[in-house]
């Protein structure tokens, strides 16, 4: 049955701005004012962290607003002392809102003896006393079974969709969708359904961790406006590697679109110099100053369908439900 109190947002200091988005998406849908909650996230001198909340939470359904993002340790902490705090203060529920997993990347034993991160996380999180879980685009779909609680994960391809047809209009028969790895076909071909494009991939063979050794397109990308699609892009190296062999391969225009922009070292110059006529990211991650003067960087919002999201989870009702591409273009009318 749905709760009789209001969905409470607290936000930590990963992406205050994201977080003030749903807030006010939040406050459009409900017709009334939903805001953040009143409360402190600092640091002692010795970079401890401390939480403090200025309103009563006893009873009520509690959103914690925290990508675990750069820098991912400290944020991480932020999120499981926000969580304790409101365990002790009697909140009803707590859900983790989480726009992007960090961690997500070490889901498995790649060698001997190194760990599984992501596990590790997901048991902090559940013993933190937290209850559910929603996030965006996880880096490998089976970190949900790393849970003993439920896991929402949203998809951004129905976004990015609805942003190709905007972008694209009566060009969109010449779209080619492209995998930059075998790993990445699964989301690829989701988006390439959804636009109705063709689908490529780009074979990648690595000598060492960090080094694409090899690349070779599979698919035709001759003439065609081709679509990178990724869930992140960390340092920009492969992803700018790729646009050069798809574009020698014959493509008239090279765009991605990355679900995280982490963006980190050298990336925004390389994406600047690079074959991309365009990135678009969502801002699951705060975005740099850099990345916001970038001029081939453009950002797509995940307010609309986190919003809708939370309010769906506090009602009750289905979070696949904005999967649908008519349930999502209401939700982000006004915007595409």
């Amino acid at each position: 049955m749905p709760n009789l109190t209001e969905p409470k947002l607290i936000s930590g200091n990963a992406n205050r701005t994201l977080a003030n988005a749903i807030a006010r998406r939040m406050s459009m849908h409900r017709g009334m004012t939903v805001g953040l909650l009143d409360a402190r996230v600092e640091r002692f001198n010795d970079q401890e962290v401390f939480v403090e909340v200025y309103e009563n939470v006893r009873g009520e359904d509690m959103f914690i607003i925290q990508p675990t993002s750069n820098p991912a340790n400290d944020n991480l902490m932020e999120l499981l002392i926000m969580s304790d705090a409101l365990k002790r203060s009697s909140a009803q529920r707590t859900t983790a809102v989480i726009p992007y997993f960090g961690y997500a990347r070490q889901d498995r034993r790649t060698k001997a003896r190194t760990p599984i991160s992501a596990k590790l996380v997901a048991n902090l999180i559940v013993e933190s006393g937290i209850e559910r879980v929603l996030t965006m685009d996880l880096h490998a779909a089976q970190i949900q079974g790393f849970f003993d609680i439920p896991v929402d994960n949203l998809y951004a391809s129905p976004i990015f969709a609805l942003d190709l047809k905007h972008q694209f209009g009566d060009r969109m028969d010449q779209i080619t969708v492209v995998s930059p790895d075998v790993g990445g076909v699964g989301r690829a071909r989701e988006l390439a359904k959804r636009i109705g494009a063709a689908l490529a991939i780009v074979d990648k063979r690595r000598e060492k961790p960090g080094e694409v050794a090899e690349m070779t397109v599979i698919g035709d990308v001759q003439d065609r406006i081709c679509i990178v699609v990724d869930d992140i892009c960390d340092t920009a190296g492969t992803l700018c590697k790729a646009a050069e062999v798809i574009k020698e391969a014959g493509a008239s225009e090279v765009h991605a679109y990355i679900t995280h922009g982490v963006l980190s070292g050298p990336a925004v110059e390389r994406v600047s110099k690079s074959m991309l006529k365009s990135l678009v990211i969502t801002d699951t991650i705060e975005p740099t100053a850099q990345v916001l003067n970038a001029t081939n960087i453009r950002i797509v919002p995940t307010a609309p369908i986190f919003a809708q999201a939370i309010l769906n989870i506090w009602n009750g009702t289905s979070v696949s439900s904005l999967f649908d591409h008519g349930t999502l273009s209401a939700i982000y009318e006004g915007l595409y």
